[in-house]
């Protein structure tokens, strides 16, 4: 689901409803103390779930000590999280 990829946490599953517990248990575990990259640029599919799993990595990462950046987030999911007044709490790479 996660793979870690030159310094980078590459997604590697669809971020839809059925994978959301999964990747953020996945990402939670993968949280290392300095700054986390999260790289989107393997995925094909994702729903309205992308966004929630997404906050809860920015959630999960202030107990691990960690900054977390997103990278190559795909256009649907930005386009959501415009809609739901949350574009400006992801932070990009």
């Amino acid at each position: 689901m996660i793979e870690r990829e030159a310094g980078r946490l590459v997604v590697t599953a669809p971020m839809t409803m059925a994978n959301a517990r999964g990747l953020l248990a996945a990402g939670c575990s993968a949280l290392q103390p300095g700054e986390q990259v999260f790289d989107f640029s393997q995925v094909t599919e994702a729903d309205s779930s992308a966004v929630a799993v997404m906050l809860g990595w920015l959630r999960a990462a202030g107990s691990s000590r960690s900054t977390v950046k997103f990278a190559q987030i795909p256009k649907g999911v930005l386009s959501l999280a415009e809609l739901y007044g949350v574009v400006d709490l992801l932070p990009r790479a």
